[in-house]
């Protein structure tokens, strides 16, 4: 929006809205002891029927429900069929024993000692061509696995997990969130995913140190998966093999998103390879063979190895899905529009800015990759013709970690993490969102500093 438009934009209304929305979550959850979808979904109509009433949207109060209902089914559609696939391939690297050979792998490179670090160099790694909750559905079982294994730091290993992944996933292009805003500075690819990298390093020391406190200093239940007496396969797989599932979707998409960047045009068929659904059915195949191929496996039928993983997913599918139409009943509102007429006119720091208006979007609808690119199209109606005053690097990496504060009740990744963990939502609030948000302001120090000397 031009400076022009942003000083029509009404910020009351909007601000209303979040403020109903948050409380709904917040009471609805803490206090009335709803569960999350149906809180979720009361929030979204609640910011729908005040702006309706408000006369701040165009929307009726039953269009308001029309649209919070078909948000939904916009967000499951994006996350339904990835998540049931990524539950089947943990379930199937479980029976098999793939899970633990890659453990026994890992252990056996970095020792027992280091094996978090190992899974927070892993999660940053594959999370650069890949969403975040696809590398943190494939690395999981690897994660309990390990707690497994060890008999300890099941929650240590999960937030290290989560560190690694969550920077290169809000700085490293060519996920699309840091990709679209490179290009919104016009910054160049090399240098983004350059300065991504190198810069990323400190936020993920600090991220797994903020993790290993959190984790030494919270108590919860032991986890069912770890208070088994299941005896572990006789035989292990092969360390291929058990990699498979975990890897060859990664290449499949990872590799086409690398020819992308280098090819105008691919072929039909390749852009298909690349496509997240179907690598992710590759993978799925990939390990429903390991898993028939084991002892367990082979007296399992199919309908119950696909079942079984299922019953898990659905209500993940729905409480992530849930979150999204909140998140996406807040952008309707105008959330995005009025944080852009408060920044107006700031003589703040544009690495400052940047960073602070992403939080403040991160928390008010949720999605990391909608934060960050609005926050880039806010501070280019801000800066105007005068420029950054800073190399755009710095603005860059500053969305990038502003993006990842703060992260709640209406951030699908917060529920994905709390189900899939059987965290309850203040144990995943003490450990998610700090560990989030440590990464966060590590970042933004950083950058500050790196910008005042370079």
């Amino acid at each position: 929006m031009t400076p022009e438009a942003l000083e029509n934009v009404p910020v009351g209304g909007p601000i209303l809205a979040l403020v109903v929305g948050v409380a709904v979550v917040v009471l609805g959850i803490a206090r009335w002891k709803i569960h999350p979808f149906f809180a979720l979904m009361l929030a979204a109509v609640s910011v729908g029927a005040v702006t309706a009433l408000g006369g701040w949207s165009n929307q009726s109060i039953t269009g308001s429900i029309d649209l919070a209902t078909r948000s939904l089914g916009e967000s499951a559609g994006g996350i339904a069929l990835i998540i049931a696939m990524a539950a089947v391939i943990g379930e199937c690297l479980t029976v098999s024993g793939g899970a633990e050979r890659v453990v026994t792998a890992l252990l056996k490179m970095w020792g027992e000692q280091r094996a978090a670090l190992a899974l927070a160099v892993a999660g940053f790694i594959l999370a650069i061509p890949v969403f975040f909750d696809t590398v943190f559905l494939l690395l999981l079982p690897v994660a309990r696995v390990l707690a497994q294994r060890t008999g300890k730091d099941y929650m240590f290993y999960v937030l290290a997990l989560c560190a690694g992944a969550v920077i290169a996933h809000s700085s490293v292009p060519p996920t699309p969130g840091p990709l679209l805003v490179a290009e919104q500075l016009g910054l160049s690819l090399a240098v983004a995913i350059g300065g991504g990298i190198v810069c990323g390093l400190l936020p993920a020391v600090v991220g797994v140190m903020v993790a290993r406190a959190v984790a030494r200093r919270l108590t919860v239940p032991q986890p069912e998966f770890l208070q088994s007496d299941a005896q572990r396969p006789s035989v292990l797989p092969g360390l291929a093999a058990s990699l498979a599932p975990v890897v060859l979707p990664l290449l499949m998409i990872g590799g086409v998103a690398a020819l992308q960047l280098s090819t105008v045009d691919l072929p039909a068929w390749l852009l298909v390879v690349g496509d997240k659904h179907v690598a992710l059915g590759a993978g799925m195949v990939a390990s429903l063979v390991l898993a028939r191929r084991s002892d367990a496996g082979k007296t399992d039928s199919l309908r119950h190895l696909l079942g079984r993983p299922l019953e898990m997913a659905g209500p993940i599918i729905l409480i992530t899905a849930a979150g999204g139409a909140f998140g996406a009943m807040l952008r309707a509102a105008g959330i995005g529009e009025a944080v852009a007429a408060m920044a107006q006119g700031s003589n703040l720091n544009f690495v400052l800015l940047g960073w602070l208006v992403a939080a403040v979007l991160k928390a008010a609808q949720g999605s990391s990759t909608v934060a960050m690119i609005t926050a880039t199209g806010i501070l280019a109606a801000a800066a105007g013709e005068t420029g950054w005053g800073v190399q755009p690097l710095w603005v860059f990496l500053a969305v990038g970690y502003g993006s990842l504060a703060l992260s709640w009740a209406n951030d699908s990744g917060f529920w994905l993490v709390s189900r899939l963990c059987g965290w309850d939502e203040k144990t995943t609030f003490k450990s998610w969102t700090v560990v989030l948000s440590s990464i966060s302001v590590s970042g933004l120090i950083l950058v500050l500093v790196a910008s005042a000397l370079f």
